[in-house]
């Protein structure tokens, strides 16, 4: 799997430096805050499991916990989510199933991230497995040691060695797309 790219569209540089424009339009304190992240990425209020992913991504962003993004923060989170490396989403992947910040990940943790995939990014058709299922799967193919408890180098290992779950692990719902076909419709 080497170091292959999650998108399939390539945001230009151009683009980056408009959505940072649209920062400090936006927010002129010098902090975003969670509507405005979604008003950004362009995630619609009535979507359920769009807004709670956002709201996961936003709080991994939110590396001070203040629930605002500074502008370093607003720029590591569009780099990472835009032009990041596959080490680096795997990483960041992991921090966004780690609810409990613990560095491992329990079946809850995997299930709950698991849930709002689900919902946003499959049918039951494409996939033929429950997330209770989906869940299962991946800890059987990454859990090396079976402690019920995933860690980090577990992930990262277990993401490069299978298609299926690196699908699953890496968390790509397509947020460069939102981002390219949102970025010009905003004030």
């Amino acid at each position: 799997m080497g170091q292959e790219e999650s998108h399939t569209e390539e945001i230009e540089l151009e683009q980056i430096q408009d959505l940072c424009m649209i920062f400090m339009k936006e927010c002129p304190s010098g902090s975003l805050h969670l509507h405005e992240f979604k008003r950004i990425l362009g995630i619609p209020s009535s979507s359920a499991e769009e807004s709670l992913y956002i709201e996961t991504i936003f709080r991994s962003f939110d590396t001070n916990q203040d629930n605002a993004l500074d502008f370093l923060e607003y720029v590591a989170a569009l780099h990472l989510i835009l032009r990041g490396n596959l080490e680096d989403r795997l990483k960041w992947s992991f921090k966004m199933y780690d609810k409990d910040g613990n560095g491992k990940l329990d079946r809850q943790e995997v299930k709950r991230i698991i849930r709002i995939l689900y919902k946003i990014k499959f049918q039951t058709s494409d996939v033929g497995m429950t997330p209770s299922e989906i869940c299962d799967r991946i800890f059987e193919l990454v859990d090396q040691n079976d402690d019920g408890q995933i860690t980090l180098s577990e992930f990262m290992e277990g993401a490069q060695k299978d298609e299926w779950v690196m699908n699953l692990l890496k968390l790509d719902v397509n947020a460069t797309g939102w981002v390219i076909q949102n970025c010009g419709k905003l004030p």
